[in-house]
This record gives structure tokens, C-alpha cells and sequence, in this order.
């Protein structure tokens, strides 16, 4: 029997599957575990079930001399020192494909949101600010047959372009496999949708210079991770209506703090990371989170591992 550390209570009964097999330390908190606490579990762990909001650097692993397998709930593992694990030779497993139609619904709630200017029209009905029915009042953008430009074609970008014909969106791509080039994606957008892995080379992707080549009229959407964009150069962007609004799942840093300068501009729509936020999905992502510790406790291959083929 190993000893599993789990950083957060999960949906769904998975726990009791793990449970059933290993001891298992909870954090029992839906917040995360400070630094030192998470240090402090880690290190008697043979197994880690964390969370992106968990930051699994070399010092960590280092600390972890029993560790063998981590497995991260997310769809990606931005979050995890990957040099370290393999140095270690972690199994390192993630949750992707389960969440794929689920963050897909949210990028088109969110093109739709702030084309529609939906927030502001709540706002304006609770504030008693909804008098008449004026022509000239809440006028927003078309979604359908407008452009559409998705930055990485993985699972969820297809799904998002998938989605987008039923609109009679044109849809352009740019992808490491092909698609036309970020610039001629940024000219010619009315949305920009972004579904890249937050990597060296994406870390600011959408910065000052790819903002000021959107059109005036056109809006960035991210529900992919709040480094691929340079948020101090999209507050600028807002401010002086280099774009015409932003709609933004992930945000850098998570929780963005509520003085942010970010959350002043406007135009804006900031969720709380909810993309994959709903029962049945969390509860797939628990499912497979598990099954990728228990496999890899028991020196099989895990059922997703991160960077596998």
C-alpha cells in the first residue's frame, strides 16, 4: 500500500476508489495547500494528485524522495517542473480529452457574452437603467458569419471551430501543423480564440504588437492560459480601443487579485477558470486523475501521460 497525497477535495467518488487501494492524505481545504504544507505532505508521499493551481517545481521534487507518480487534474501541465520529473523518472499523468466539449461550450458562451454585451445588459436591468426599448441602445456584434481565428487547432480548438459552423463562421487556424500565419489570422479576425498550451513559446503569444494588428472591431477570447497573453499590454489594448473587448477564462495570476489594474478596463469579461466546470465533467477529470495515480503506483502505463505519443 502506497501513501497518496491529494491537494483537494475532488467531485464524485474516485477518492473512494483510491482509498480502497492506498492511504490517502487530503488537503481538505478548496483552497490550496500553502507552499510549506504542500512541501511538508508531499515528502511522505509515494503518489501526488494535484491541481494546476499547484506549483510542482524542482525543489519540490527534490523534497519527494518516494515519489513515483504524479498526476496532475488539468488538462495541462504547466504547472509541473517537467526537466525534474523526468530527471526522477515520474510517471507524470494529466486529464485531457474529458474536458474537450465542455471548455468548447465556454469559448462560444464567451464570444457570444461579450459580442452581445450580455454583462452589461444584466447590469443595466438590475441598475434600473432598462427605461424603453431604444434602436440605439446595447448595440452589439454579429456572431453569425463573421471570422473566426483559432490559435491552436488541438481537441478544444477543433471543437471551438466545430461549434463556430454552426454560426456560418468563417474559421482560420495557425497551429505547429499548419493553418495560415498568426499575423494574417490577427488581420483578418473578428474573433480571436485562443487554444495553445502556455509554453517558453507561447508565454506572451498575444502581446502589444499582435493587439495592435486586430482589427478595432474584433475581440480576444482565452479559455487556454492567462500567460499565453500579455495582460498589461491588453489593458492598453482596451483602454485605447486597439480591440473592441477581451473575454477572458484564465487570467495570470489565478485568482486575479480584485485590484488588479487589468479588471478596470473596459470592454472586459473575466470568469474564474470555469471552463471545465461542470459535474459530470469534474467528475471525469477526478475519474481519470485517479486512474492515472493507481496505475502508475502499480507500475503499469497510465491511461493519459503527459507527452505521450
Amino acid at each position: 500500500m502506497a501513501r497518496c497525497f491529494v491537494t483537494r477535495p475532488l467531485p464524485g467518488g474516485s477518492l473512494d476508489r483510491l482509498a480502497a487501494e492506498h492511504e490517502v492524505d487530503l488537503w481538505p481545504q478548496h483552497l490550496p495547500p500553502p507552499p510549506e504544507a504542500l512541501r511538508e505532505h508531499a515528502a511522505r508521499a509515494d503518489g501526488l494528485l494535484c491541481l494546476l493551481t499547484d506549483r510542482v517545481d524542482a525543489d519540490l521534487i527534490a523534497a519527494c524522495p518516494r515519489l513515483r507518480v504524479i498526476s496532475n487534474f488539468a488538462v495541462g501541465c504547466d504547472n509541473v517542473d517537467l526537466a525534474a520529473v523526468r530527471a526522477r523518472v515520474i510517471a507524470l499523468g494529466y486529464t485531457p480529452d474529458v474536458l474537450t466539449e465542455t471548455t468548447a461550450d465556454l469559448a462560444v458562451a464567451l464570444i457570444l457574452a461579450i459580442a452581445r454585451r450580455l454583462p452589461e445588459g444584466m447590469a443595466a436591468v438590475r441598475a434600473g437603467q432598462w427605461q424603453r426599448w431604444d434602436p440605439g441602445w446595447m448595440l452589439g456584434s454579429d456572431v453569425h458569419g463573421a471570422t473566426l481565428g483559432i490559435v491552436g487547432l488541438g481537441r478544444i480548438g477543433r471543437a471551438v471551430a466545430h461549434r463556430a459552423r454552426g454560426f456560418d463562421m468563417e474559421v482560420l487556424h495557425t497551429s505547429r501543423r499548419g493553418g495560415v500565419p498568426l499575423e494574417d489570422l490577427l488581420a483578418g479576425a473578428d474573433f480571436v480564440s485562443l487554444h495553445c498550451p502556455l509554453t517558453p513559446q507561447t508565454r506572451h503569444l498575444i502581446a502589444a504588437p499582435q493587439l495592435q494588428a486586430m482589427k478595432p472591431t474584433a475581440y480576444l477570447i482565452n479559455t487556454a492560459r492567462g500567460g499565453v497573453v500579455d495582460q498589461a499590454a491588453l489593458e492598453t489594448a482596451l483602454r485605447e480601443g486597439w480591440i473592441a473587448g477581451a473575454a477572458l477564462d484564465v487570467t495570470e495570476p489565478e485568482p486575479l487579485p480584485t485590484d488588479h489594474p487589468l479588471l478596470g478596463a473596459p470592454n472586459l469579461i473575466v470568469l474564474p477558470h470555469v471552463g471545465s466546470a461542470t459535474r459530470a465533467t469534474r467528475a471525469r477529470m477526478a475519474d481519470l486523475a485517479v486512474d492515472n495515480l493507481l496505475a502508475g503506483l502499480a507500475g503499469r502505463p497510465l491511461p493519459r501521460e503527459y507527452g505521450a505519443p
